[in-house]
């Protein structure tokens, strides 16, 4: 493998993200010289399929570059095995599922935590990880519309319209990224990772 160079060569980064969110944050770290570890699902098991593009799609090849992958069941107990011998030498864990899918995997903080307690597990969702809509699945137009950008979006005379670009996910993704660099910092002195937490609606309120 080519030696990587950049601000953040130093760190070790799992991606588990699908769709734009979370891969639009993991991406700035690749971009910067992270070892990002893309872990992929079975093809039999990729719920998300056809959600982030075509594979060999210039949008998919665009929003994952720089990445290494490796394919894990994480619906098998040794598939989730070898991701937590992963986290032991990783500095990052970022992940775009709904809340409440990583305790049933059995990857939740607490639990990651005790395999790295410098690990910092970046998480994106919808709503965030509480609240009454926190289980429910996040799409950009609709924290768009949620949000209040839609209010101020369109033509004279005319009802709301979403912006042209998914503008929830870029920054929801983006937030993620500065607050995981944000944790990263504050663990070199403390020793002591974080969870950090960023949504598609709060980013739109933002």
């Amino acid at each position: 493998m080519t030696e990587r160079t950049g601000p953040l060569s130093r760190f070790v980064v799992l991606d588990l993200t699908r769709v734009r969110s979370g891969p639009t944050a993991v991406r700035q770290f690749a971009d910067w010289g992270a070892d990002v570890i893309k872990i992929e699902a079975p093809e039999h098991l990729d719920a998300s399929k056809g959600m982030g593009g075509v594979r060999d799609g210039p949008d998919y090849q665009n929003i994952h570059r720089n990445k290494r992958s490796i394919t894990i069941n994480m619906k098998d107990p040794d598939g989730v095995a070898v991701l937590k011998r992963m986290v032991e030498k990783a500095d990052v864990v970022v992940e775009n599922f709904r809340p409440g899918v990583l305790d049933r995997l059995g990857i939740d903080y607490e639990t990651l935590k005790a395999v790295n307690p410098a690990i910092v597990l970046t998480s994106i969702s919808g709503f965030g990880q509480d609240g009454p809509y926190a289980k429910r699945p996040g799409f950009d137009q609709i924290a768009q519309g949620m949000g209040g950008l839609m209010s101020i979006t369109g033509q004279p005379g005319e009802g709301p319209m979403r912006v042209g670009i998914p503008v929830a996910d870029l920054t929801a993704g983006l937030y993620a990224a500065l607050g995981t660099m944000a944790a990263l910092l504050e663990c070199e002195q403390s020793g002591e990772g974080q969870w950090v937490k960023s949504s598609l609606l709060e980013a739109q309120i933002s």
